[in-house]
């Protein structure tokens, strides 16, 4: 057995998506950092051990251009490109990729934190180390740093350092929560384990091995839906622990979990109900997939009244999307539904405040353990907004290790800056980063898409139900006119509404409605008339109201921000409507209607450089025109005085409102998004007026690449020149960003995302 200390700037205990995602952020600003994770393998609940699907803010498409970006953003389209059946193994090679390519980031997997060296008062703890052990290499690892982050999703090292936490359900009233209990309790939503089939391709038999549950003794066929070709995915259901200890009962867990794997096998393979003769029992997973245990207290509590408020934190570092999504302490046995959901009318934003100790000076954490109530755990435990968090917390503890501040001391404004600078995820803040230079010059294109296009025409859609029209109004809308076909004479009734936030895609607040007669005929342009000049740029959300005498007509391709949607409405009997779910894009998805909407400035060259990096009331990046058959589109950046250059950050449009998944839960059609710039060059004016290529990208297939030259450029112009996509009509540049020195981090290391391997 061998006894060793280590010293990192920060270490993070967990390996999950959450603890993955604040490795990579704060080895990219410069830091040293321990990953210490007691698995084998990489990812948490989303690792092949687990195989949870990977979920977030799009909420399986209910929000609109919802989709995590920064670095959750690259491994859901690296895995994309890699991995679009949803191999759990493959999605293990992805998130260790990506965390081989940081040379700060030293990993250490298969070591359980056990200890944690800890002192001061209860009201300002300070961890000086925690420890772990190895197993199967029989070492005992001390790790000393300045900050650590507790990623771990059941947080016993937070606990051990006597951070503040708490288990269990809140009392309504702490924080005027309808969804929460009258009297606090230590009830948690439960554990999972899930399991997968094949078709064998001849008959296999299935003896049941003893400890099997006998499930028709249950009341599992009466309340869930058993199939029998059904993927994992679609026995999320199998629940069970929230009335125990999640962990000190996890083997007893974990060991009716899997009775009842085996029992819900038995019945689909000797029930005779089911066509099953070839199917065989794959994969039975072992690792319980937790939901809930500890959530740590940090200066701010975020609750049900912020999620479905999507209040606006001046703090605000990152931001979910999933419905507030709890399930019955009973799991599988319970008598009701599975889950119970509530969607807000968007997406909602991470105050940094829940992301550090209260009383403990030096611990940041990410992940199901943040500072929320049980109730909006309820849609911040999901991975995807957990990696969103990783991020955040990881930079700040970054920023502190370099300045030598506590998380609590640490200035938000910086933090903000410099998570948009990394191309994280922050919803409705533009960048203000005082070392680019691009927002100072001039931008111009070759072209830019001027109007909504036309797109092919591609079906005749019965206006059975509501139809719903989002396109962005950048600076006024002018007239709407809509493509119609009417079996008689009759009206067209149309609405329009603006969704108030930007990051929302519902009907809000009327603005104004018509009512036009239309004349029996088909594929004729009717006029609404409807006028609109709001004061910022906004999203505007057309209603068509049903009429069974009309249609209208979708194309494809639409336009960056335009969106199709049909409304479904939900049961009356429902608590209180959420338009979230009632708009659907089911049919539509890549679609919209034909529409006519005249001239819009909402995909200028100056979007380009106007700091925001998402969409947010409109899609916010430059396109151009439809390319031609050698490409050409370019995007040009003009100063009124030569500036030197030595690093060109291009971002692109990897269409965060395609509803990517790591696993096996829906294929996406695509390898690589078809809006992504496929081959591009960055040139700079010389001094003869003639252009000079400084770097060259081919064959691309990510979001973000940054372009760090061998020597500085002295030039007045900078420009983008777009020889081809990966699939789209148009060049896509979300941002292009300049700078006058290479990127470093605190420490003086290179950072950035262009690294071999990755």
């Amino acid at each position: 057995m061998r006894h060793e200390t280590v010293r990192h700037d920060i270490t993070v205990v967990g390996g999950g998506l959450a603890g993955v995602c604040a490795a990579i952020a704060a080895a990219r600003l410069g830091r040293t950092v321990a990953l210490v994770n007691n698995r084998p393998v990489l990812g948490g609940n989303a690792s092949s051990e687990v195989r949870v699907w990977v979920v977030g803010a799009t909420a399986h498409g209910n929000n609109h251009h919802a989709r995590e970006g920064g670095i959750m953003g690259e491994l859901f389209v690296e895995n994309q490109f890699r991995n679009p059946d949803g191999n759990p193994y493959y999605w293990d090679a992805v998130v260790l990729d990506a965390v081989r390519a940081e040379p700060g980031i030293t990993l250490y997997l298969n070591t359980d934190v056990r200890e944690v060296d800890a002192d001061g008062p209860e009201d300002a703890r300070h961890i000086t180390a925690v420890t772990g052990w190895m197993m199967g290499s029989e070492r005992l690892i001390r790790f000393e740093s300045e900050l650590f982050l507790d990623c771990s999703g059941d947080g016993l090292a937070g606990a051990l350092a006597g951070a503040r936490h708490r288990i269990g359900r809140e009392s309504r009233a702490e924080y005027l929560e309808p969804w929460a209990p009258e009297e606090a309790d230590r009830i948690t939503l439960g554990s999972t384990l899930l399991f997968y089939t094949k078709d064998a391709g001849h008959p296999v038999k299935y003896v049941p091995p003893s400890f099997a549950k006998n499930i028709a003794e249950t009341s599992i066929p009466q309340r869930r839906i058993i199939k029998s070709g059904d993927n994992g995915c679609a026995y999320w259901w199998i629940e069970f622990g929230g009335e125990l200890d999640t962990v000190h009962d996890n083997d007893a867990i974990r060991d009716e979990l899997w009775a009842v794997i085996h029992g819900i096998w038995d019945h689909i393979k000797n029930s005779g109900e089911f066509d099953a003769a070839d199917m065989t029992l794959e994969w039975v997973g072992s690792v319980p997939g937790k939901r809930e245990y500890r959530r740590f207290l940090g200066d701010y509590v975020l609750h049900q009244g912020d999620i479905l408020g999507q209040t606006e934190f001046a703090d605000r570092v990152a931001f979910g999307g999933w419905s507030i999504d709890l399930h019955p302490p009973q799991g599988m046995y319970a008598d009701g539904d599975g889950a119970k959901q509530r969607y807000a009318d968007g997406i909602y934003h991470i105050p940094y405040r829940s992301l550090y100790s209260v009383n403990t000076t030096n611990l940041l954490f990410a992940g199901r353990n943040i500072s929320a109530s049980h109730v909006a755990f309820g849609s911040t435990r999901v991975m995807a907004t957990c990696a969103t968090v990783g991020q955040a917390a990881g930079t700040a503890a970054a920023l502190c290790a370099a300045q030598g501040v506590a998380p609590r001391a640490l200035d938000v404004s910086t933090l903000q800056r410099t998570l948009l600078r990394e191309d994280a995820s922050v919803i409705g803040l533009a960048s203000d980063d005082p070392d680019d230079l691009a927002p100072r010059a001039t931008v111009t294109a070759s072209s830019s898409l001027a109007d909504f296009g036309a797109g092919t025409l591609l079906e005749r859609l019965p206006l059975a139900s509501d139809a719903g029209l989002v396109f962005p109004v950048d600076p006024e809308l002018t007239g709407l006119d809509l493509l119609v076909d009417a079996e008689r004479d009759t009206e067209l009734v149309v609405e329009l509404h603006d969704p108030e936030l930007g990051q929302n895609y519902v009907p809000r607040r009327l603005v104004d409605s018509v009512t036009v007669p239309v004349a029996a005929g088909s594929k004729q342009w009717v006029g609404t008339g409807l006028r609109w000049a709001p004061e910022s740029a906004r999203n505007a959300f057309v209603v068509v109201r049903a009429n069974e005498d009309l249609a209208l007509y979708s194309t494809d391709g639409p336009a960056p921000g335009v969106l199709g949607l049909t409304r479904v409405p939900l049961d009356p009997r429902a608590e209180s409507p959420q338009p979230l779910r009632e708009w659907t894009d089911a049919g539509l998805l890549r679609r919209a209607f034909r529409f006519r909407a005249g001239g819009t400035s909402a995909y200028a060259p100056a979007k380009a450089v106007d700091g925001y990096t998402r969409p947010y009331a409109g899609p916010h990046m430059w396109v151009s025109e439809p390319l031609g058959e050698d490409g050409g589109a370019w995007l040009e950046l003009t100063w009124p005085e030569p500036v030197t250059l030595r690093r060109i950050d291009v971002l692109a449009d990897d269409d965060v409102n395609e509803d990517l998944i790591n696993l096996h839960h829906h294929r996406t059609p695509f390898d690589t998004l078809p809006t992504l710039l496929r081959d591009y060059r960055v040139e700079a004016r010389e001094a003869d007026g003639g252009w000079r290529t400084v770097s060259r990208t081919t064959d691309n297939r990510r979001r973000r690449q940054v372009h760090t030259l061998d020597e500085p450029v002295t030039s007045t112009a900078l420009r983008i020149v777009v020889e081809s996509t990966n699939g789209a009509a148009s060049a896509h540049v979300v941002a292009v960003r300049a700078y006058a020195q290479e990127r470093t981090g605190p420490a003086g290391r290179r950072s950035g995302v262009d690294r071999p391997g990755w």
